[in-house]
């Protein structure tokens, strides 16, 4: 994976910088993130991997799947991946480029998955909790995780706060056995 991220890491600069001098970073996260969902059906991700696959009719059909989400610059950029072979890195390229887009506006995104679905008022104080570590502003993308059996597991970039029953039978594991 960390292969893939490093392939990634200079379309996501490139697309990052040309959303952030056209001021559309917006609607470049939208669209990277459109096409990696797109790019989540395991049908379309073996065509776009697929050397045997022709690029021109690839890409046709493609952008006319993506059709009405993909314009100008976004279009072309995405374009240029499939003519690179690298349509397949989009997941990542979406990634990096909202991180670079929660740097460069100040916040941080916080992947919290929980056992159970997370009331306001707990989603509020996991928010004061990280961004008061972090002194950050937190956005929060909640999910649900039912082998967690019980607590949270928050990841904000690379810290990482596993405050789970799974994560602490594990550990209980791991110290019995050393």
């Amino acid at each position: 994976m960390a292969e893939l991220t490093t392939l990634a890491r200079p379309y996501a600069v490139a697309a990052y910088q040309r959303a952030k001098e056209t001021g559309t970073a917006a609607q470049w996260a939208d669209a990277l993130a459109f096409v990696a969902a797109v790019m989540d059906d395991q049908r379309i991700l073996a065509a776009a991997t697929n050397p045997k696959t022709q690029r021109e009719a690839f890409t046709r059909a493609f952008l006319d799947l993506c059709q009405g989400q993909l314009e100008g610059e976004t279009g072309n950029f995405v374009r240029l991946l499939i003519q690179n072979r690298r349509l397949g890195l989009v997941k990542y390229i979406a990634e990096q480029f909202r991180e670079y887009k929660a740097e460069d506006e100040g916040y941080v995104e916080v992947d919290v998955a929980s056992a159970y679905p997370l009331e306001e008022s707990e989603q509020s104080k996991v928010v004061a909790a990280v961004e008061g570590f972090l002194k950050k502003k937190a956005h929060l993308r909640v999910t649900v995780d039912a082998a967690l059996i019980g607590g949270v597991y928050i990841r904000a970039g690379d810290r990482v706060i596993d405050a789970s029953v799974r994560g602490q039978i594990e550990r209980l594991t791991k110290s019995l056995w050393n």
